[in-house]
């Protein structure tokens, strides 16, 4: 015997098969938005991951007049406020990597001897598997996500003569792999000065405090804006990444306020369907002695519960479709993916809402027009 038998719950469990279609249609549609914004949030995502490098460092260039790189490097040394830990002169070069939304240009950084064991300690070190490139031969240490991601092992290529992309007057092979979770690739600064253009040398500063880096980045873009020198930091490049996706989301903000509107109408049409199909049973029920108030506030608590249970087992499918795709396509490539990303169920929010606000003025519309006696009498007819 069921001990709450007119509780508002009752019926929901007694009569899963025409509450289920109605949980069905929201658990698809927050999967529908989240998936979307998760897949979108992946892009800036795998940019600041792809380039996290440059958080423990800023980059000097002096705009293609080798004759300041000393002043620079001067001026760091004797103006920074922030101490200096170590400070490099290197090449670059540039090759693609893989990602969602097609090729980007990564840079492959050129160093002496003596800077390779500095450079490393300072992105965390990681098992190296290999060895590290020799002065002047076309050789390249990278670490394990970008190898993941090109599909390289050992004495694979990385540049070459024949890749238009990734290109190098000989064949760079890849020599070792190091277990290191940020995306790097290092060469010999010999190899890039007889091989490469330009022929700029280029300055990394790490701060002695690797806590105060982002104060000396910060300190050097000032201190360089009027210089004839670029800066490139990690906190300038979320700043572009920003403004990239800015419109991006602007658009994304319409679709889904679309579908939330699209979604919010369905919902309001079967849930009219829903608490008509149930007239005959409210007349009794009013007939017996309760109050429209309290048919109101039960008919309420049926469709909140639908709502809410939609949302909930929406926000879980969601949470096990992202990370089977992580698995399953991400990560096997080293792309990036959050399926806990805050803003993906952020914005799944509008839908139970709005749904929740059209219903509830269903229901109260459609009670305030009821007449149990009519009911009643076809019944009785």
């Amino acid at each position: 015997m069921t001990r709450y038998p007119l509780a508002p719950v009752t019926f929901l469990t007694r009569n899963m098969t025409k509450i289920m279609p109605m949980v069905g249609v929201i658990v698809l549609a927050t999967l529908l938005v989240a998936g979307i914004v998760a897949i979108m949030d992946s892009i800036p995502l795998s940019i600041r991951t792809t380039y996290g490098y440059s958080k423990n460092y800023l980059g000097v260039s002096p705009r293609g007049d080798n004759d300041l790189t000393p002043k620079l490097r001067r001026i760091l040394e004797e103006e920074s406020p922030v101490p200096i830990g170590d400070l490099m002169t290197c090449r670059a070069s540039n090759f693609e990597v893989r990602s969602i939304v097609g090729p980007w240009q990564f840079v492959i950084i050129g160093l002496h001897d003596e800077d390779v064991k500095p450079y490393l300690d300072r992105m965390g070190g990681g098992k190296l598997v290999g060895r590290l490139p020799k002065a002047g031969l076309p050789e390249a240490l990278v670490s394990a996500p970008l190898a993941r991601n090109l599909g390289l092992g050992i004495g694979d290529q990385l540049l070459g003569p024949n890749t238009q992309d990734s290109y190098s007057a000989l064949p760079v092979k890849v020599v070792g792999i190091v277990e290191n979770p940020l995306w790097l690739a290092l060469t010999s600064f010999e190899y890039l000065a007889l091989y490469h253009l330009p022929p700029i040398d280029l300055l990394i500063a790490m701060s002695k405090d690797p806590a105060r880096q982002a104060e000396m980045d910060s300190w050097t873009v000032a201190r360089f804006e009027k210089e004839r020198a670029r800066v490139f930091t990690f906190a300038e490049l979320e700043k572009q990444t920003d403004k990239m996706f800015e419109i991006l989301y602007m658009i994304l903000n319409v679709v889904i306020g679309l579908l939330v509107v699209v979604i919010t109408v369905m919902m309001s049409l079967l849930m009219g369907i829903y608490v008509g199909q149930r007239m005959n049973e409210f007349g009794l029920l009013q007939a017996l002695g309760f109050t429209r108030e309290r048919l109101v506030r039960r008919s309420l608590a049926e469709a909140l519960i639908v709502v809410g249970l939609g949302w909930a087992s929406g926000v879980l499918v969601s949470f096990g479709f992202l990370s089977l795709i992580k698995a399953v396509l991400f990560e096997p490539n080293a792309f990036m993916l959050d399926p806990l990303a805050p803003r993906a169920y952020a914005y799944t929010l509008p839908i139970p809402v709005a749904i929740a606000l059209a219903v509830s003025w269903n229901v109260v519309n459609r009670f305030r027009r009821f007449d149990p006696i009519a009911v009643i009498e076809r019944r009785s007819a």
